[in-house]
């Protein structure tokens, strides 16, 4: 789904790769963010001592969005499609049902979903999975990423 807010023409252009994981589900968790913006690469990871996959994955795309300086057209990578259904396809009925599933049980993750909401808010965003594991470049270098996060917290 693309978000079609209006943006200046010299809107930046960004590709943003993100990945999270954990050891354990729920364990040691780790996300990686790769942003790319024409020659400019930047890396981000991070990682906390209890959460789940999906929590990692939600993360490193609110990373991804809160690194954003300024309003951007970005096209974001994600092997989540947790991720990727929740922000374009489930989202808009958990809100207009108060944050409420389909069975009306509460949205797992609640304040994670909402924090990328928020971040999203002022850019033009174009969501896309990738199969993981499947030797894409940018995808690899983020679960490498989130791998390393993992390593630095446990040393």
């Amino acid at each position: 789904m693309s978000d079609h807010k209006i943006l200046k023409p010299s809107a930046p252009k960004v590709l943003a790769y993100t990945d999270g994981g954990c050891r354990g589900n729920p364990g040691l968790g780790g996300w990686g963010v790769l942003l790319i913006s024409g020659a400019h690469r930047k890396e981000l990871h991070g990682a906390q001592a209890e959460a789940t996959n999906n929590q990692m994955e939600l993360m490193a795309a609110i990373q991804a969005f809160e690194a954003l300086k300024k309003p951007c057209q970005v096209v974001i990578y994600t092997d989540s499609q947790y991720v990727k259904n929740g922000i374009t396809v489930w989202m808009q009925n958990w809100k207009q049902k108060n944050w409420r599933t389909s069975a009306n049980k509460p949205v797992k993750n609640q304040e994670l979903w909402q924090r990328l909401d928020a971040a999203v808010q002022p850019h033009q965003v174009e969501w896309c999975w990738v199969k993981g594991h499947s030797g894409h470049p940018e995808n690899e270098r983020v679960d490498a990423l989130a791998n390393l996060a993992m390593d630095q917290f446990s040393a």
